[in-house]
């Protein structure tokens, strides 16, 4: 992936679901990306009311949804999921391309009849609760089962889908084309916000997050990255397999030979495990020819990239150094990074953004750039360990990780992070910078310019005010406190004030809920 010095910056930039914005480095990787929807929302504080009552008023909480009215539908109630098994037989270029089981281990929050699943255009075979046959009925994107006794309040309970078909990207007029999205050789996925119930049935919405197992069976001459790592040898195209985190690692990465081309029907099988929770839509089963890296990054943290060898200029060990280089310095800057290995997924796949998959993003058939990188990377601590508990905070996500791309920009000797703010500031025309309360910026702007850059300049306003040492105290008091779990504006805002012993509302109130451009 060859790496240009500075590409034409889109108007309205999208980082993670992104474009990034060039930077000369790394000679080998860059990215140019795709615009954002823009429609203004309510600046209403926590709620935006006006721009989504009707949206509200079709996400209220019940059984078949969790009440969140950026993704209406999405989510269920009455039940907690802790792990999700997922067996999937995965033939890209078959009449069927998806056959697959999943079963997912839950507590009951309620008394539970009946329960929904999130799950939309695959086929249910069998259901079974505890091991005894369950009714199912699918409608649109639910999934109702009625087990053939009461799951009582409290209990812990398995269910088994038995489900298959051919999955399909959402073409969202909104939000865009996600989710499982075909390539010439396999399929990338990519879910945010709420794509995961096209490939498996889930509790669709980050604030359940659970751990998973994935076995994965494709056409020989194909390679399955999932996230977390590989708990069997992980096959690459018939070659001798890459090393595993517990296999000896010289200082560079262990490249895995040229990939074959199928020439049979034979399957190879890999498995993933995800032993730290993840949000449904962090989870990715990418299938492709790929070059598989694995390594340690300096710091020690297991580092498995690969990529695609017929992206133009495909650079495997460049890729993979720069996520460790990126990973350990990101770590110096918000605590210990979180998951058991990072890295990343370099595809030839026809998309406009990248995403922070857990443990290792996946990026599109674009040029892939250093900021680029940092954003996806800093996600591991901000939107991956920590999610959100409603979309509406999103900005929790990318605004931090915008603000990594600028601390790794001025560590790499370009531009500081206090010019970038007073470019973003005293720039002419960025009407829709100040115009989208990042807060809440209602269903149509969540991927915004102002979710990212705005946000940004929130913590950089935070920092300003609090001062060096309490602003990287607050992220990493924030990043521990929260680790594995998902978080609220409110309750970052309370960690601020709370580690700098000031009182901060006001501020956050300009740069987060209101229009206009804030007072410095």
């Amino acid at each position: 992936m060859p790496i240009a010095g500075n590409p034409p910056r889109p108007a309205h930039p999208r980082r993670s679901r992104t474009a990034a914005r060039g930077v000369a480095g790394l000679t080998a990787l860059a990215l140019v990306g795709a615009p954002a929807a823009c429609q203004l929302p309510s600046a209403d504080r926590g709620t935006g009311r006006s721009a989504q009552a009707s949206q509200e008023a079709a996400a209220r909480p019940g059984q078949d949804t969790i009440g969140d009215p950026y993704v209406p539908g999405a989510g269920n109630a009455g039940y907690d999921v802790q792990h999700y098994g997922l067996k999937l037989a995965i033939t890209p270029d078959g009449a069927q391309e998806l056959d697959g089981t999943a079963e997912i281990t839950a507590t009951a929050t309620q008394r539970l009849p009946s329960f929904n699943l999130d799950l939309a255009g695959l086929r249910v075979s069998q259901v079974t609760v505890d091991g005894a046959a369950a009714q199912q009925r699918q409608e649109g994107e639910e999934l109702t089962v009625s087990p053939a006794k009461p799951v009582e309040k409290g209990a812990r309970f398995t269910v088994v889908v038995r489900y298959s078909g051919t999955p399909r990207a959402v073409n969202d007029p909104i939000l865009g084309r996600y989710g499982w999205i075909r390539t010439p050789d396999g399929v990338f996925v990519a879910c945010q916000p709420s794509g995961a119930h096209t490939w498996f049935p889930s509790n669709d919405h980050p604030s359940d997050k659970a751990t998973f197992d994935f076995e994965i069976t494709v056409p020989e001459g194909l390679t399955a990255i999932a996230n977390g790592e590989p708990a069997s040898p992980l096959n690459t195209g018939g070659g001798t397999p890459s090393g595993g985190p517990e296999a000896p690692h010289s200082p560079g990465a262990e490249q895995s030979p040229a990939v074959t081309p199928i020439s049979a029907r034979r399957s190879t099988t890999t498995k993933w495990r995800v032993t730290e929770p993840m949000a449904t839509y962090l989870a990715t089963v990418t299938v492709g020819r790929f070059s598989v890296a694995t390594s340690r990054t300096p710091g020690g943290v297991t580092n498995i990239s690969a990529v695609d060898p017929t992206l133009p200029g495909a650079d495997l060990n460049a890729f993979q150094a720069k996520n460790a280089e990126i990973t350990d310095e990101l770590a110096r800057r918000f605590g210990p990074f979180p998951f058991s290995s990072t890295g990343g997924i370099a595809d030839n796949a026809e998309v406009g953004f990248a995403l922070e998959t857990q443990n290792r993003p996946v990026y599109g058939a674009y040029d892939l750039d250093e900021s680029l990188l940092a954003h996806e990377l800093a996600h591991q601590w901000f939107g991956d360990s920590v999610s959100v508990t409603r979309w509406k905070d999103i900005w929790l996500n990318e605004g931090f990780a915008t603000y990594a791309e600028w601390l790794w920009l001025e560590k790499s000797g370009g531009q500081t992070v206090q010019s970038k703010f007073d470019e973003l500031y005293a720039g002419s025309g960025n009407r829709e910078l100040w115009d989208v309360p990042p807060g809440n910026p209602g269903r149509t702007q969540m991927f915004a310019r102002s979710v990212y850059d705005r946000g940004g300049m929130t913590l950089h306003a935070l920092r300003m005010k609090v001062g060096d040492d309490a602003f990287f105290r607050i992220l990493q008091t924030w990043a521990k406190e929260r680790r594995h779990s998902s978080g609220t504006t409110e309750q970052f805002i309370e960690v601020a004030e709370r580690v700098s012993g000031q009182k901060l509302r006001t501020l956050f109130d300009d740069w987060l809920y209101k229009r206009g451009r804030p007072s410095r």
